[in-house]
């Protein structure tokens, strides 16, 4: 140490804080003695101890660390003495208001064990170390939360378990507490019958059962209070869920509940109870419009608590009504049930029977046949005019290199030429897929009159993929399904046109031949070709 510290007046600080940053570092008792006999060893003026246990992790949080710091400004003294530099700051803030006393003289020196700073100093040493410190901080909290969420995810939670479990902390796991679980379990019990209030159990628990929280060294061992038995029935740890940060887990620990007999608990809490979190998906949300407005149309499920107890979901659909523009007078909801039996209705306008769509398919292919020979005919066309147009051009460049034409005429003709072959050559690409595409979406048009409905109807028991389909089976049928006044309006796609005019007739026809069920005769026989004609026609 050099010499000029025996000059210097010095405040002597010591800090540990409760937090995990600090297990390794030694009590401040220790630090006090120890830092005493090195004062006494180097003769050193310790004019004030100051000891503290906070934290050094934010700017602000210590009282006396901030006094120490405005008596240094004041001129009381010159210098710190200390453990560590880590015991003087691990932020950023704290840490520049020290380097910047000491580059300006103010603070002399700060001592700690094992070596000093100075004015004199590169900054960059106490810039380092320092930052070491506030890196520790740093990298400490980023463990920490990063072994938390492991820890959720494997589905334990952190902290105290709540009342009724204990912390197994030789397996770093929750488990029951088998003096409090099943009395935690008869309160949800009462509870669950209807016939109980919050503050009746809680004063049964406590004067008749003689519950007692559980004893810490400081705080436990007294009576269940009144936040305490709402906090039991508003936490979903009880029915196996843990919650952190809005976020939801699946608890390996035993669950007390079912989430169920939860969800009936919060209903009967009312404006107390904290229902949980559900994220609903819905079929038609965000494909309907308001006939009114032209708002889309979304959905929510209401709960209702029966008679009997069972908690019942109904799910209505409604106006968004998020425009200021128009008044919107769409006011009522309608109840998915209902409508999906309307959008029932408008699949059934286009459903036809599957035999029906095996004459299509027969139909389509001789079409198909006719298809290919009019698009040779087509495509050969259209080649003989790219070919045809590409040698105008090449004329017309050779024209320009023989100085037969000026640069104006040259540049108008030649812009004229390649967009004619841009054309030309973008028509050969559609013929040659015009065949495959017309006859993709024919087969598409009717397969899916054949059986849409049946699989509308199959979609109820293919959960989210079954959501998912009957959006697609309702966007298939048309342009934006259109609500007013409750009912369902859908402008049917083209290709839908002539099943929608010509089927009914043709369907009771067949039907009134009843092919399957009777002998055929020849009246019977023209009579079916009759309607295979025409449905093949349209």
């Amino acid at each position: 140490m050099k010499q000029e510290a025996n000059k210097i007046k010095f405040f002597l600080y010591a800090r540990k804080s409760s937090e995990s940053e600090d297990r390794q570092v030694q009590s401040i008792d220790d630090q006090v003695n120890r830092l005493k006999k090195f004062a006494s060893d180097f003769n050193l003026d310790i004019k004030k101890t100051y000891t503290e246990a906070k934290s050094a992790k934010k700017p602000d949080n210590r009282p006396l660390f901030d006094e120490m710091i405005q008596r240094i400004e004041n001129g009381e003294a010159g210098g710190i003495l200390c453990w560590q530099i880590n015991r003087l700051s691990r932020n950023p803030i704290d840490s520049g208001k020290l380097s910047w006393l000491l580059q300006r003289g103010i603070l002399k020196s700060i001592q700690t064990i094992d070596r000093q700073y100075l004015p004199e100093d590169n900054v960059l040493i106490f810039s380092v170390e320092s930052g070491v410190a506030n890196q520790y901080i740093l990298d400490l909290s980023k463990n920490t939360k990063r072994g938390m969420l492991s820890k959720l995810e494997k589905g334990w939670q952190t902290g105290i378990a709540p009342l009724g479990y204990l912390n197994d902390k030789e397996n770093k796991t929750i488990i029951k507490d088998p003096e409090r679980f099943n009395l935690v379990r008869k309160m949800w019990g009462l509870m669950l019958t209807g016939n109980h209030t919050p503050p009746k159990i809680l004063d049964m628990a406590n004067k008749e059962w003689g519950f007692r929280t559980r004893k810490f060294k400081r705080i436990g061992g007294n009576e269940l209070s009144k936040s305490g038995i709402y906090k039991i029935f508003t936490s979903l740890f009880y029915a196996g869920t843990i919650e952190n940060a809005g976020v939801q887990y699946a608890g390996q620990h035993e669950r007390m509940i079912t989430l169920e007999e939860y969800d009936r608990v919060q209903m009967l809490l009312g404006r107390k109870g904290k229902p949980r979190p559900k994220h609903h998906e819905f079929a038609f949300t965000g494909s309907m419009r308001c006939g009114v407005c032209n708002c889309l149309y979304t959905a929510e499920t209401k709960k209702k608590l029966l008679k009997s107890g069972e908690i019942r979901e109904h799910t209505y659909y409604h106006c968004t009504r998020k425009t200021t523009k128009i008044k919107c007078n769409q006011r009522k909801n309608i109840p998915v049930d209902d409508l999906e039996v309307a959008i029932e209705k408008e699949i059934e306008k286009y459903t036809i029977l599957p035999e029906f769509l095996r004459w299509a398919l027969e139909g389509l292919n001789k079409k198909n046949d006719t298809e290919i020979e009019d698009r040779t005919k087509v495509y050969e066309m259209r080649h003989k005019n790219l070919v045809e147009t590409q040698k105008e051009l090449d004329e017309l460049t050779k024209m320009r290199y023989r100085q037969l034409i000026d640069d104006e005429t040259f540049i108008k003709e030649k812009n004229t030429l390649t967009s004619k072959i841009a054309q030309s050559k973008e028509n050969l690409r559609e013929t040659e897929t015009r065949a495959d595409k017309w006859l993709e979406l024919t087969e598409k048009t009717f397969a899916f009159a054949t059986y849409a409905r049946a699989a509308f109807l199959r979609a109820n028991k293919m959960g989210k993929a079954g959501l998912e389909l009957k959006k697609e089976i309702l966007l298939t049928l048309g342009k934006t399904p259109i609500i007013t006044d409750q009912k369902l309006f859908i402008e049917p796609n083209e290709w839908f046109a002539e099943i929608q005019n010509d089927y009914p007739a043709l369907e009771k026809k067949y039907l009134r031949l009843e092919p399957t069920k009777t002998p055929m005769n020849k009246a019977k026989t023209e009579a079916l070709a009759s309607v295979r004609a025409h449905w093949l026609r349209r």
